[in-house]
C-alpha cells in the first residue's frame, strides 16, 4: 500500500505542476531530478519484494519435496463413446433419363459381355445405388473402411470392405480385403465423385464398369519431392476379366506406378502405367441366339491387359473454389488367348479363341464460375474386328450447391450399338451426401 500511496501522490505531483513546465525550465529539471529519483526507489523496493518471494517459495518446495505430476482429466462419457464410433456418411443418388432407343437391346459391339455393362440405364425415373460408409482408426497400426452398396432391387452388395496398415515403415502402405483395384485411375473412383454419369466404354467393356479384388495390396511411395508411388496387388480373381479358381493361393498379379507433381503455382499433373496378368477358368458369358433365346459360352484362358493414364489440373494459384480445369485420359490394351465354347448347354462346340482389343476416352471439365461445371469426353474402343469400333460423345453441366449436393444434366450421342443405330441419351442426375465424408482421389 506503501507504494501505491507513493505512485498516487507522485502523479497528482505531476500533474499539478504540467501546467508550470512551460513557465520556467528549472521547475521542469526540478520535476524530471523528483520523478527519477522515485522510478529508482520503487525499482529497489520491487526488486526486493521478488527475491522475497523466490526465497518463500524455494524453502517452501525443499519441505514439501518432488511434485507430483498432474493426472490426466478424466474423459467425459460423451467422448469416451464418441471415441468408439466410426465417421459414417450416406450417399443418396437417382436420375432421369431419356433414350431414343430401346435400352434392352444395348450391347457393346464386338466385345464378348463382361457382365458389368451399365450401358444408358432405364427410360423415365431412376432411383440408382445409395452408398453407405463406415470407417474409423482401429488402433494406432490399423484403419477399416466397409462400403455397401444399396441397389434399386433391394440387395445390398458389399462395395469395398478393407483394412489398411497406419505404422509400416519407409513408406509402405498395405491393404487387404476386398477394394477396387489401383489398376487405371478411374478405376478406384466411387461414382458419385465421377465427372460424368457413367464410366467411359473401355470400363465398361474391358472391366465389367469398375474391377473390384478380393485380396492384398501393397504401397510405396518414395521419400522425394517429385510425387512416386509403386504399387503390386493380388488376389481370388473372382472379377471379370479373371475367374475365382479351385485350388490355393492368388490368380494374378496387379502390378501400377504414378508419377506426379507441380508446375508453377496453379498447374499440377499426375501420369501412370498399370499391368494386368489373369487367368479364367470356364467364364461364362450370355448372348442370344437369332431367335432371341439366351445361350451361354464359356471363355478359359490367359487375359493380360496394360494401360497408360494422365491428369492435369489448372487451379488459379491452388485455388479451385472459383476457377478449375481438369484434363483426363486413359488408354486401355488386352489380349486374351484360349478356348471358347459356344452353346454350352446344346452344342458345345470348342474353338480355339485369341483376341487383341483395346480402348480410350479423353475428358475435360471446366468450372467456369463457383459452383458450375462443364464437360466433353469422347470414348472409343478397337474390336479387333474390321469396321468394329464404337464410340461415344458426351456433354454434361452440373451445379453444386454446396460439397454435399450436386446435380448434373448430360447428353451422350451413343454409337456403340451392335446394331450401328446411334442412340441418343439425355440424362438428369442428383446426388446428395450425408454425413462425414473423407477427401476424394486427385
Amino acid at each position: 500500500m506503501t507504494i501505491l500511496k507513493h505512485v498516487a501522490a507522485s502523479m497528482t505531483l505531476a500533474c499539478g505542476l504540467l501546467p508550470a513546465i512551460g513557465r520556467a525550465d528549472d521547475d521542469v529539471a526540478a520535476l524530471r531530478a523528483e520523478l527519477e529519483a522515485l522510478k529508482s526507489d520503487y525499482a529497489a523496493r520491487l526488486a526486493a519484494l521478488e527475491a522475497r518471494i523466490e526465497e518463500l517459495g524455494a524453502s517452501a518446495s525443499v519441505e514439501a519435496g518432488p511434485a507430483a505430476p498432474p493426472e490426466p482429466p478424466a474423459a467425459s462419457p460423451a467422448s469416451a463413446a464418441s471415441a468408439l464410433n466410426p465417421a459414417i456418411s450416406v450417399i443418396l443418388a437417382g436420375n432421369y433419363t431419356s433414350l431414343s432407343e430401346d435400352p434392352e437391346s444395348w450391347t457393346i459391339a464386338g466385345f464378348l459381355p463382361s457382365g458389368g455393362e451399365v450401358g444408358p440405364g432405364e427410360r423415365s425415373f431412376n432411383l440408382a445405388e445409395s452408398e453407405l460408409v463406415l470407417s474409423a482408426n482401429v488402433d494406432p497400426y490399423f484403419s477399416a473402411t466397409l462400403i455397401a452398396a444399396i441397389t434399386p432391387e433391394d440387395e445390398i452388395e458389399v462395395e469395398e470392405a478393407f483394412f489398411r496398415t497406419s505404422l509400416l515403415p519407409a513408406g509402405f502402405t498395405a491393404k487387404g480385403g476386398r477394394f477396387f483395384s489401383g489398376f487405371g485411375y478411374l478405376n478406384e473412383v466411387h461414382a458419385h465423385a465421377w465427372d460424368f454419369i457413367d464410366q467411359p466404354l473401355v470400363y465398361q467393356a474391358m472391366f465389367a464398369n469398375q474391377r473390384g479384388q478380393d485380396g492384398l495390396q501393397l504401397k510405396w511411395i518414395a521419400p522425394t519431392d517429385l510425387f512416386l508411388e509403386l504399387g503390386a496387388e493380388a488376389g481370388n480373381g473372382e472379377a471379370f476379366p479373371a475367374t475365382r479358381r479351385d485350388r490355393n493361393g492368388l490368380n494374378g498379379t496387379t502390378l501400377f506406378a504414378h508419377v506426379g507433381g507441380d508446375i508453377g503455382d496453379s498447374t499440377s499433373w499426375r501420369a501412370g502405367a498399370s499391368w494386368m496378368d489373369m487367368d479364367a477358368e470356364g467364364r461364362v458369358y450370355e448372348v442370344s441366339d437369332m431367335l432371341g433365346d439366351p445361350v451361354l459360352n464359356v471363355f478359359t484362358g490367359s487375359s493380360r491387359s496394360w494401360g497408360l493414364d494422365a491428369v492435369l489440373k489448372w487451379r488459379p494459384y491452388g485455388d479451385a473454389s472459383r476457377r478449375e480445369l481438369k484434363l483426363q485420359g486413359e488408354y486401355f490394351r488386352r489380349k486374351e488367348n484360349g478356348e471358347l465354347t459356344l452353346d454350352l448347354e446344346g452344342a458345345g462346340v470348342v474353338q480355339p479363341y485369341r483376341s487383341e482389343q483395346s480402348g480410350w476416352y479423353l475428358q475435360g471439365v471446366y468450372q467456369f464460375r463457383p459452383r458450375w461445371r462443364a464437360g466433353l469426353r469422347y470414348d472409343a474402343l478397337d474390336s479387333g474386328i474390321a469396321g468394329v469400333n464404337p464410340d461415344r460423345i458426351s456433354t454434361m453441366l452440373d451445379w453444386s450447391p454446396s460439397e454435399f449436393s450436386r446435380i448434373r444434366a448430360q447428353y451422350s450421342w451413343d454409337d456403340a450399338r451392335a446394331t450401328g443405330d446411334e442412340d441418343r441419351q439425355f440424362r438428369l442426375q442428383y446426388i446428395y451426401g450425408i454425413g462425414a465424408h473423407g477427401a476424394h482421389k486427385y
